[in-house]
């Protein structure tokens, strides 16, 4: 189990080996940085990856992620100096349970090659516990943050509404939902930009025991990201 997860993290830096730091975001026009700010902001927002049923007051959720965003505007980046096409994100996820049906996380993440830092934060409730006949719903507020770029600011806000159904060891969910960004330019001339977009997704959790293995797709405006995560979950 260690060595798979140190295989999950360490592979991010074996795919991602051109920089993607912005060292010539002041090469831009507006038109151009906002459309990287649209890429960014759908890649860097916050991705739980867990299904939508509380974990309980003893619960913890604890993993190691991928997440790879293939970008719509790499050119537009390849000018700002990231010369990159998809961008990868490694992350910590910890998840843990509260009293009430209330579930708090948080995310770490360090891009390689590269001086971008996330953070990210979530808070979700549960309306529907779910059982053998319904499914789990909730409902998510989170946030993220990047830090490390001296170039460019970056925070977004989302809320999204879960459902999940769990079938034995496997169980699938999807949601919607909302992503709020603001991206401001620290170089040139360039203003800051606050993209919004609507989000779909949809994944799986497989629990083995303690261990734990996570599928998610999502959509972002008009990125798609694929996350991965893999951990432990009692």
């Amino acid at each position: 189990m260690q060595l798979a997860t140190l295989a999950l993290l360490g592979g991010a830096s074996t795919i991602a080996t051109a920089g993607t730091d912005f060292t010539q975001l002041k090469n831009l026009n507006q038109s151009e940085f906002g459309r990287l700010a649209s890429d960014f902001t759908s890649a860097a927002s916050y991705k739980g990856v867990t299904p939508a049923a509380a974990l309980g007051i003893t619960g913890f959720d604890l993993g190691a992620e991928l997440s790879f965003t293939p970008l719509a505007n790499s050119g537009v980046w390849q000018k700002a100096g990231a010369d990159i096409s998809t961008l990868i994100i490694p992350k910590l996820h910890l998840h843990k349970g509260l009293p009430f049906n209330i579930d708090v996380g948080a995310s770490l993440s360090a891009v390689p090659d590269s001086n971008i830092k996330l953070m990210g934060i979530e808070a979700r409730y549960s309306l529907l516990e779910g059982n053998v006949a319904l499914p789990a719903i909730a409902i998510r507020g989170a946030y993220s943050k990047l830090s490390g770029v001296s170039q460019l600011g970056f925070d977004s806000s989302s809320v999204e509404l879960l459902v999940s159904k769990g079938f034995v060891m496997f169980t699938p969910y999807a949601g919607i939902g909302r992503v709020w960004g603001s991206v401001t330019p620290n170089v040139g001339s360039l203003h800051k930009v606050s993209p919004t977009a609507s989000k779909v997704f949809a994944g799986v959790n497989a629990n083995f025991g303690l261990m734990n293995l996570a599928a998610e797709v999502d959509r972002t405006g008009d990125n798609q990201t694929a996350s991965v995560k893999l951990g432990f979950r009692w």
